[in-house]
């Protein structure tokens, strides 16, 4: 087992509130979960049903209107501005659904920004960003701009940009949204050896059932409220199933 009995992540009765009076959306309905340090946890759901807010909040992007969050350890609803930024730049890698890549800098560049932002040397980094890029299949683009690249391959660059710093969580937003079958597969295959270490956590927030197997668990959301929770493993033999039949009428 690679998990740990070490939480990565709790959240218990987790609220969140949009707008006032009439125009106010509940988006999060007291939300409970855990995700465990080397666990690669997958939040999926129908389209507006709070994934993508749950994930905010627990990478710090969102404040919650109300409920206990502890992320690594600590409390965020604890910490002063500053002290949430610093924890958040030392320990948690984002990959955005819409990539946030700066467009003036290089593949290479754009990784090598949390290394920088950490102090370390310009040469070293932009090494470090090169290895990453290599294992992504990157390297022969690593000096193109973003506006240069496909969407597959901006994904992949902003992927490399979370992990180049080896952070403790890695939150992910739809990471092979963007992605044809192979190379959504290395992309998991990357995350997974992430999740694989006992110091790490991965949560990805995704609609694409090909990866579900990657998971150690599958966290199901509606209506801002997580309804179940089953192992990857599970839901991969239960999508197995349903699709060998399918093909059976195709044969």
């Amino acid at each position: 087992m690679k998990q740990t009995n070490e939480n990565a992540v709790i959240c218990r009765g987790i609220e969140k509130w949009f707008g006032e009076g009439e125009a106010r959306v509940h988006a999060l309905r007291g939300v409970d979960l855990e995700v465990r340090m080397g666990e690669l946890g997958m939040l999926v759901g129908p389209s507006g049903c709070g994934k993508t807010t749950l994930l905010s909040v627990v990478a710090g992007l969102l404040n919650s209107s109300s409920g206990e969050l502890e992320v690594l350890g600590e409390k965020p609803a604890q910490m002063s501005q500053q002290e949430r930024i610093l924890f958040r730049r030392r320990n948690l890698g984002f990959v955005f659904q819409q990539y946030n890549l700066l467009p003036a800098l290089t593949a290479a560049e754009n990784v090598a920004i949390p290394l920088l932002a950490a102090r370390m040397n310009r040469n070293e980094a932009v090494v470090e960003a090169m290895r990453l890029l290599a294992q992504l299949g990157m390297e022969d683009r690593a000096s193109s701009l973003p506006a240069q690249l496909s969407g597959g391959q901006q994904q992949r660059v902003a992927l490399a940009r979370a992990l180049v710093h080896k952070p403790r969580l890695i939150v992910c937003d739809e990471p092979t949204s963007a992605l044809d079958a192979k190379t959504g597969h290395t992309v998991m295959e990357l995350l997974s050896e992430v999740a694989v270490r006992p110091d790490r956590a991965v949560i990805v927030v995704t609609h694409d059932s090909r990866v579900f197997d990657f998971a150690d668990t599958i966290a199901h959301m509606d209506d801002g409220r997580i309804q179940t929770v089953e192992s990857g493993a599970a839901r991969a033999q239960q999508i197995a199933s349903q699709v060998a039949p399918a093909m059976e009428l195709y044969a």
